[in-house]
């Protein structure tokens, strides 16, 4: 059986052969709703998945018709549809679709309180984006944010992060992906290999962090090696690690991604580049996709629904083969149905423990 299996409003992902005939790239589109243009270039360039992003978003039936809509086009019932729903400023459902929730910070807030309240409430909170999420189709959340902040750094993370201490971080990114898990949505862990001490916003310009090797193994690095081998995907950070190659930034480097990536921190799960729209990045849309696959990424993202972008970034990106295919195989074969659930009680919960927490940002 391929496609979509429903189970009330829950969406388990079965393995499609079509999906050895995907490009390896994951396309946002511009609207509410497929333009005729959209819908052609998806049915002919196949992409392994699709994006969301608020402007993408209206109300619960125009999501799940549009969800729909994207794995139509290329006949992938299965096809992964991402969003980033962390909570906080990054959070693309919004209410009524879901509840306003606490950022990053303000659970690891919790867990300085009190460790297993904290650890608890990282998992409730991925369980109650899981229901939300699957009652859309989404079927893959942009979350944990694995980042530690250094003093100093630019706030493009900042509050985003459960905090500055690695080991911390570790724990309550493993119990969020435990929690996405457990409700039938994966996981991508980011910015790896660390984007905590970006001195700029990689939205708008190229950071560079001169931190010694040793310096990034001892803190930056940990919570994404802690979380390598669970892990079902992960995401680049477009940030220039001088220690290791002063000219390329880490979505680029072929020394970052083999040596560092995966090597030093093991991760062998399907690895995305962040957004190829970004600024960090220089160059036109097809040196900039041929150089994220030189480099050794899987998948790349295009985020920003351009569909004038997109022919340069289609026609540099290779069918998924080899490797790649591999990894985008094990993502497949690891999309469950969900745990039950009384999503009355777990909000309830979720609502008490933050009590001893009330600042919501």
């Amino acid at each position: 059986m391929s496609g979509l299996a429903y189970a009330g409003h829950f969406t388990v992902c079965l393995y499609d052969s079509t999906m050895s005939e995907s490009k390896a790239m994951i396309l946002g589109c511009g609207g509410l709703a497929l333009t005729d243009d959209e819908r052609a270039f998806f049915a002919k360039e196949r992409p392994w998945g699709f994006i969301l992003f608020a402007r993408n978003i209206a109300d619960a039936d125009q999501v799940r018709a549009l969800v729909s809509d994207l794995r139509d086009c290329v006949d992938r019932g299965d096809a992964p549809v991402l969003v980033d729903q962390e909570g906080g400023r990054v959070q693309r459902l919004r209410p009524p679709l879901a509840p306003q929730y606490p950022a990053a910070s303000v659970l690891g807030d919790l867990y300085a309180l009190d460790k297993g309240s904290g650890l608890r409430a990282a998992w409730l909170l991925s369980r109650l984006h899981a229901i939300d999420l699957a009652k859309l189709g989404i079927s893959v959340d942009c979350l944990p944010v694995l980042d530690v902040p250094v003093s100093g750094s630019h706030d493009v993370i900042g509050n985003r992060a459960y905090g500055h201490d690695p080991h911390m971080v570790s724990a309550m990114g493993a119990a969020a992906m435990e929690g996405l898990i457990a409700g039938g949505v994966l996981p991508v862990i980011k910015h790896m290999p660390g984007h905590g001490r970006a001195n700029v916003d990689s939205h708008h310009d190229l950071p560079q962090v001169d931190a010694a090797l040793v310096e990034l193994e001892a803190s930056d690095f940990l919570p994404f090696k802690a979380l390598a081998a669970s892990a079902p995907m992960a995401m680049t950070a477009h940030v220039v690690y001088t220690g290791i190659d002063a000219d390329r930034p880490a979505t680029t480097s072929r020394k970052v991604i083999e040596d560092i990536i995966r090597a030093k921190l093991g991760f062998d799960g399907l690895l995305m580049s962040d957004d190829i729209s970004m600024k960090a990045l220089s160059g036109d849309f097809a040196s900039k996709t041929s150089a994220i696959f030189e480099a050794g990424c899987d998948v790349i993202l295009h985020c920003s629904g351009s569909i004038e972008e997109m022919p340069d970034v289609a026609k540099n990106t290779p069918v998924l083969h080899g490797k790649p295919l591999q990894r985008a195989d094990k993502v497949m074969s690891m999309f469950k149905a969900p745990e039950a659930a009384d999503e009355a009680a777990l909000r309830a919960e979720f609502d008490d423990l933050l009590s001893a927490n009330t600042v919501m940002v």
